[in-house]
């Protein structure tokens, strides 16, 4: 199992490690729910440095992307950021992703940490224009600072101003060290990605000049279960949960990001046959009134007939109550629709809400 270079920090801090994506990860440090609320309401930080970072170089690296992902990454400016993700011919999702564009020849693919081998090497099979993908995960560091205070935080540390939009980056420095930052997170607050190359000492450095500078506003380390419950309240797909390649990206509703006006790219073909026939199914999301904890896997029903599967599911902090989300039949995917979910043997009723379960 790898570590990240934070890993000292994060037992001298008494976090629970668990093993997740070939890395011993702090799952939670404090509790779910302060570690939550802490970036609800101020500013958390985040290790992610398990996530994978993978260059495409050369003179071809738009035509590679606009092949292999389903967004459109010529509208990307350079220090710019797009959401998209990969699919097989079939339309099942390899991954999703970020695409950051650092210039006409250069772009850093930001892939799910689980996926790294899978990916690089599906993108290597699919390299007909001879560019250079290389990958650099185990180089990179990365830093998740969230949160309403995440900006007064990160002015603290930083060579410059930021007054950065939405899904764009610069290149600067923080407490010293060369970094790419990011205003982008898995959140749904106001927050940054700060990626950096360094040894265990620089690392420690920034993770130490971010708590010094976030001291005032009661900053808070915070676990991978709290990333989890932050981003199922704002309905944001987990790959391995609410996508894998047995699901798509139109039936995933993540057809906002599917460009089927592009010029061909790996599983057009087979996702416009599946908009011409229709879906069969639709991942919703639910919130239930009463007392029950949903899970991954449990069944879905009406009318005491399964109509589909949880995906996700926790209580979430901030309505303390539980929300899931799932894929049901397309019959059954209306809003307002009332469904069950089934708990050892008992029916919990629960809404079919429009997303995010908590307003941002």
């Amino acid at each position: 199992m790898k570590k990240t270079k934070f890993y000292n920090i994060h037992e001298k801090l008494g976090a629970k490690i668990v093993d997740f994506a070939n890395f011993k990860m702090p799952i939670q440090y404090s509790g779910i729910i302060s570690e939550h609320k802490a970036v609800r309401n101020s500013v958390g930080v985040f290790d992610v440095s398990h996530m994978g970072e993978i260059f495409v170089r050369g003179e071809k690296a738009l035509d590679f992307i606009q092949h292999i992902a389903v967004n459109d990454a010529s509208k990307l400016g350079e220090g710019r950021v797009q959401y998209s993700a990969m699919c097989y011919e079939d339309g099942g999702i390899i991954d999703d992703l970020l695409i950051y564009k650092f210039s006409d020849t250069e772009y850093m693919l930001v892939i799910n940490a689980s996926n790294i081998k899978k990916d690089f090497k599906w993108m290597n099979e699919n390299n007909k224009f001879d560019v250079n993908i290389v990958d650099e995960s185990d180089e990179y560091s990365l830093l998740a600072v969230q949160g309403p205070n995440s900006q007064k935080t990160m002015l603290k540390i930083l060579e410059e101003d930021i007054e950065l939009e939405y899904y764009h980056f610069i290149k600067t420095k923080a407490a010293g060290i060369d970094v790419i930052i990011s205003r982008t997170g898995y959140t749904g607050e106001l927050g940054y990605e700060i990626y950096f190359k360094g040894d265990q000492s620089a690392a420690e450095k920034l993770w130490n000049e971010i708590f010094k500078a976030g001291e005032e506003f009661d900053i808070a380390p915070v676990g991978l279960a709290a990333r989890d419950t932050l981003r199922l309240e704002m309905g944001f797909c987990l790959y391995g949960n609410d996508i894998d390649s047995t699901t798509n990206v139109l039936e995933a509703g993540l057809g906002w990001i599917t460009k089927l006006k592009k010029e061909s790219f790996i599983g057009k073909n087979a996702l416009l046959k599946i908009k011409e026939e229709g879906i069969t199914r639709k991942l919703v999301a639910m919130l239930s009134k009463e007392k029950s904890f949903p899970r991954k896997d449990y069944e879905i029903s009406q009318n005491g007939k399964p109509i589909g599967k949880i995906t996700s599911g926790t209580v979430s902090p901030i309505l303390e109550k539980p929300i899931a989300l799932g894929y049901v039949q397309k019959e059954h995917s209306a809003i307002g629709n009332v469904v069950n979910f089934n708990i050892r043997g008992k029916e919990i009723p629960a809404e079919i809400i429009k997303l995010p379960f908590v307003n941002k």
